[in-house]
């Protein structure tokens, strides 16, 4: 028998919990009032212990889907920040993640030189 709920090693090291396809459909009802509460926690689900599916919001495939669409990635960046501020309530989102999002290297030297004073 297949547990319901197994656990899986990402190529980054980092692990996702993945619920079998039969608990996972018995769960739908209970994903979809958390979205509507403001969670955004995917559901992955597959046999075997193995992903192959993920149910998220409908607002976060939008984003998703602008991301990988969008050359500029403005539309994108417009759409998260927009969310996250019609939903204040929310964590905190560390700088690196908003780094990422936005495409920035917070490592990459800045050329500030039309700020400073000059001497």
């Amino acid at each position: 028998m297949e547990p319901d709920e197994t656990q899986y090693l990402l190529p980054d090291g980092s692990t996702v919990w993945v619920l079998s396809t039969s608990v996972a459909s018995k769960n739908l009802s209970k994903l979809l009032a958390m979205f509507r509460s403001g969670a955004a926690e995917p559901l992955i689900f597959g046999d075997a212990g193995q992903p192959e599916g993920v149910v998220i919001p409908f607002e976060v495939w939008r984003a998703l889907v602008e991301t990988a669409t969008d050359e500029e990635g403005f539309d994108s960046s417009y759409s998260i920040e927009r969310h996250r501020l019609k939903n204040p309530g929310g964590p905190s989102v560390p700088i690196e993640e908003v780094a990422a999002e936005f495409g920035w290297d917070l490592d990459e030297p800045i050329d500030d030189s039309e700020f400073r004073k000059p001497k």
